[in-house]
């Protein structure tokens, strides 16, 4: 299997500059790093031991930021190398400000461009994050004996099923990882059906977080919010932004003074959502803090990566997108960090366990369709406070886990 395996990405490569030319057009690859993904380096290896992160976007890469600060305190380590796969990734790496941390696009998987690509970083150690299997990465590591971990591995039952079809490449691959931490005991169970031989459940490292959040909003932008009956909708998908301007304008005719934050999953949207939103007759505000925000605002548009916090931080009642669609949900858990409530929609099966504990904690809401949002945010309207203790029981837990994360992986 893994021989065709390489037929097939060799098959992708030779048509990869159409697609990336695609890509490029659409504004989802960097036109001065895209040869990146070829193997062309934009950065130069250090002298030293290098470590290596790899996850496919933003909420990966996220998720292991709070230990890569750790090795950045690490004097045996000289280098970490981080990979990724979107232009938004880079971007959130890039604004972090890390000494010893660099970021390159993962290269395509293709055997000659993956060996190139080790041969040249000379990796001591490599972490791929969630569900990031690469299989000719996977290999080519393996045999020149770099140990491969895998971090906060999750497996759904649909991928179980799939890698299944084909359980013999399953083994092969999985059983090369030197351990495997998942983020759930259910991903526990299904690793080691899929062959990994050593497999271990300290907790989700999404409950982790980093110690080096610098949160600092724009003070005009921050007294505007505050002078408002604010709620934010973060992370949405296509669809969902409709579905929140709907909400908005039922809830507007209680309060006239409403404001509703809209922060899309993929910042490449906005000039549609805009659009969609300007056919209901809301006026919108891109997030341009330069710019007068006019008093009659309806909806203030989010169009750059990394401010997601900022708005958390003045906001209390969140609604967390991917989940009215059938996508699986977003990562709620830096919004309940900030005492935020959480509303979320039907489909949340990739942040199950998550969810239930909210739920527990009485932090989190299911809504199935705008009137019942809308209806949820006039009662929380009228409280005014935030569940401080919540964010202290989230640290110590978030804490906990990196911290035993942290000493076994060093």
């Amino acid at each position: 299997m893994l021989f065709i395996y390489k037929i097939l990405i060799n098959i992708v490569f030779i048509f990869s500059p159409l697609i990336l030319i695609v890509r490029l057009i659409k504004n989802k690859e960097d036109p001065s790093r895209f040869k990146e993904k070829f193997g062309f380096f934009s950065k130069n290896k250090k002298y030293g031991k290098l470590i290596w992160f790899h996850g496919a976007s933003v909420g990966e890469l996220q998720s292991v930021i709070p230990l890569i600060e750790r090795f950045e305190k690490n004097k045996s380590v000289s280098q970490i190398l981080i990979t990724s796969n979107t232009v938004s990734s880079s971007k959130i790496i890039k604004n972090l400000n890390l000494k010893k941390t660099i970021h390159q696009f993962f290269p395509i998987d293709c055997n000659f461009i993956s060996k190139k690509f080790i041969d040249y970083w000379k990796p001591s150690k490599v972490f791929f994050i969630d569900s990031e299997i690469w299989p000719n990465t996977i290999n080519n590591l393996s045999t020149q004996k770099v140990p491969i971990i895998l971090l906060n591995g999750r497996i759904t039952k649909k991928t179980l099923r799939k890698w299944l079809i084909f359980p013999n490449f399953a083994k092969l691959l999985f059983k090369k990882f030197q351990i495997c931490f998942s983020s759930s005991l259910e991903s526990k169970r299904y690793l080691k059906k899929l062959g990994a031989k050593n497999t271990k459940f300290i907790g989700n490292l999404k409950f982790s977080q980093s110690e080096n959040e610098n949160l600092e909003l724009d003070e005009s932008v921050r007294k505007f919010i505050k002078s408002k009956n604010s709620w934010c909708a973060s992370s949405t998908h296509y669809s969902e932004e409709k579905f929140c301007g709907l909400t908005h304008l039922k809830l507007s005719k209680k309060y006239k003074n409403l404001l509703t934050i809209i922060i899309p999953r993929h910042i490449g949207r906005v000039k549609s959502i805009e659009n969609e939103l300007s056919n209901l007759n809301l006026k919108i505000h891109l997030d341009e803090p330069k710019k007068r925000i006019s008093p009659d605002t309806s909806i203030y548009l989010v169009n750059s990566y990394g401010k997601t916090k900022l708005f958390y931080k003045e906001c209390k009642n969140v609604f967390l997108g991917g989940s009215i669609i059938n996508h699986g949900g977003q990562n709620p858990l830096e919004a309940a960090r900030y005492g935020c409530k959480v509303f979320h929609g039907p489909n949340i099966s990739n942040f199950k366990e998550i969810y239930d504990f909210l739920k527990n904690k009485r932090l989190s809401k299911k809504i199935t369709n705008h009137n019942n949002l809308s209806d949820l945010l006039d009662a929380t309207f009228k409280k005014k406070n935030r569940p401080k203790q919540i964010s202290q029981s989230l640290y110590l837990i978030g804490k906990n886990i990196l911290n035993k994360t942290y000493k076994e992986i060093c």
